[in-house]
């Protein structure tokens, strides 16, 4: 039963390859780039890209199941792929904001994806995570010099450890219930961007100010970062809304695990050199 890894230097993929050989899975990764992801000498590895439709044929070979990074731009050509190769299963990764029509907004993408697997007649899952924990890496320069500025510092989410997500994709691709479903995967604490600023200070010792910044600051920050308006608008949106409707942690990471989910401090230690 080899499992396919697409994306396996991605962020993501790259834990799912290292959490289904600790489970005693043939993994067959895909990257562009094996020297740069590293992967363990227990993983064959195909040179490829779901970008690149022409490398697919070969990773699919043989494949039972395929853990599937998000590629809207190719996906309906890696599904007649996959099918032609006899796949039965495929776990995609999506996104909380499936179903967000705001033109900046990544549900888009993700709906592509979901819609053509779906399409396709796999025996599917989705995985869609909220927002992700190494989002605050970004954070970095402003936590060494004492000071992180932002909009909506009472804006309350439920972020996410990419090692969570990764653990839950390998939990579903081997193991039965899951066909058709769709999980909406969360952090096991809502906290608000302030309070992880203030973890982050318990965490590294030392003083961090929190300087709430205007909507159009944040904006103007953000386009000086280089992020598209579009994007920014979204963003901005997404912050409003949950200062508004405070999100709630979905529970599903801890059902599917049977452990509890990582908290923002336990993530922030792990990571303390990168903010130091």
């Amino acid at each position: 039963m080899t499992i396919l890894v697409t994306g396996a230097t991605g962020s993501v993929g790259r834990l799912v390859v290292d959490e289904l050989l600790a489970a005693g899975v043939p993994v067959r990764a895909l990257t562009v780039d094996p020297g740069r992801a590293q992967l363990p000498g227990e993983a064959e590895v195909v040179v490829g890209s779901l970008a690149k439709p022409s490398t697919l044929p070969v990773a699919l070979e043989g494949v039972s199941a395929v853990y599937l990074a998000p590629m809207a731009r190719t996906v309906r050509r890696f599904c007649e792929l996959a099918v032609e190769a006899g796949v039965g299963r495929v776990v995609a990764l999506s996104g909380s904001s499936v179903g967000d029509d705001h033109e900046g907004s990544s549900g888009h993408e993700y709906a592509a994806v979901e819609a053509a697997v779906r399409d396709a007649g796999f025996a599917w899952t989705f995985l869609r995570p909220g927002v992700f924990m190494n989002n605050t890496l970004d954070w970095a320069p402003m936590v060494r010099a004492g000071e992180v500025a932002m909009a909506y510092g009472d804006a309350t989410q439920t972020p996410i450890d990419l090692g969570d997500i990764a653990a839950v994709a390998a939990r579903v691709l081997t193991t039965d219930g899951h066909t058709g479903v769709t999980h909406v995967l969360s952090g096991p604490e809502a906290i608000t961007l302030r309070g992880q600023v203030e973890t982050l200070e318990a965490v590294l010792g030392k003083e961090i100010r929190f300087r709430e910044l205007t909507p159009a600051q944040q904006r103007a920050q953000w386009i000086g970062w280089g992020v598209p308006e579009s994007a920014v608008g979204w963003l901005l949106e997404g912050f409003a809304e949950t200062l508004r409707h405070p999100q709630v942690p979905t529970g599903v990471v801890e059902e599917l695990l049977g452990r509890p989910g990582t908290t923002y401090a336990a993530w922030a230690a792990a990571r303390r050199e990168a903010f130091a």
